[in-house]
């Protein structure tokens, strides 16, 4: 059952998303995003911020007091590639790294359609670089993110193993977009249910970053990808929002291919509700849960 402020934050966030005009610039999304961010997001107590380069890659570095000694979280934002920054997405990357007990790189990736694809994998692959000339083991290493970050996860340990470059330790992603095609079924069953996301509007974003590549090409649709050899990987969805079968087909694929993949499907949740965990109980047993995923396998 869900609580009483996740009915009163689906109100809230049902009414932010009316006011979204998918006409307007890119520049005005992101300046739009970055001011509401200002009012809604909340660093937890007991991380620290600092603005770093990981080699050629802009990024922030959120370190809990309480951080164990030689672990860490490449956090990659959401934002369909087009909006967002670790500024927009500190108050999630940093309840992550403190349940996770672990510094989170929150990586300043290029944007589209200045930079589209394959830009934003280019940086996160540099930055994970990076920390490894920091002398962080792989094992050590968990990659996550969100939306279009969470996609991006999937999407770099992919490139990784085709490199033959050693793989992190685990993955999570928060309601990824693993299917730029739109092919699944929930963009359609799921569309009066989700009060985030607008199906109408995906196309535009997913075209803005893909370029002149298909949709489907397996960097920028990870569904389509061949997934063998991954590391353990959790996967948060709600089961209210349009891209839930972006979630459980990757799931699918994923056990297919022999990975070690655990798929939790929260009733009642829309898309990355992790980000209110502030102020609702659901986002922060979810972060609970990926903060004891962490903890597992590093």
């Amino acid at each position: 059952m869900t609580s009483l402020q996740s009915k009163l934050m689906r109100l809230y966030v049902r009414y932010i998303a009316s006011k979204s005009d998918p006409d307007r610039s890119v520049l005005d999304q992101r300046a739009k995003l970055e001011k509401d961010a200002e009012g809604i997001v909340r660093m937890p107590r007991g991380v620290s911020v600092r603005s770093l380069q990981a080699g050629n890659v802009a990024a922030e570095w959120l370190e809990p007091d309480a951080a164990r000694k030689g672990t860490t979280i490449l956090y990659l934002h959401g934002g369909s590639y087009i909006v967002g920054s670790p500024r927009t997405h500190r108050g999630l990357a940093g309840s992550i790294a403190l349940a996770g007990r672990s510094p989170a790189l929150v990586v300043d990736y290029r944007l589209a359609p200045e930079n589209p694809f394959p830009a934003a994998l280019d940086d996160t692959l540099s930055a994970y670089a990076w920390l490894r000339e920091q002398r962080f083991a792989p094992e050590h290493i968990v990659i996550g993110g969100d939306s279009a970050g969470g996609g991006l996860t999937i999407a770099a340990a992919v490139a990784l193993r085709e490199r033959g470059i050693s793989l992190p330790a685990a993955l999570f992603c928060l309601s990824p977009w693993t299917d730029l095609t739109g092919s699944g079924e929930t963009i359609r069953t799921r569309a009066a249910a989700d009060p985030w996301l607008k199906a109408s509007e995906m196309p535009a974003e997913a075209k803005k970053y893909s370029g002149q590549n298909a949709p489907d090409h397996p960097l920028i649709s990870p569904l389509f990808a061949d997934l063998r050899g991954l590391p353990p990987t959790l996967i948060h969805v709600g089961d209210d929002e349009i891209l839930l079968s972006d979630s459980t087909r990757l799931e699918e694929k994923m056990r297919a291919a022999g990975v070690d993949v655990t798929l939790e499907i929260w009733p009642g949740m829309w898309h990355v509700w992790h980000a209110f965990a502030p102020y609702l109980p659901e986002a922060r047993r979810a972060i609970e849960r990926i903060g004891a995923f962490i903890l597992k396998h590093t």
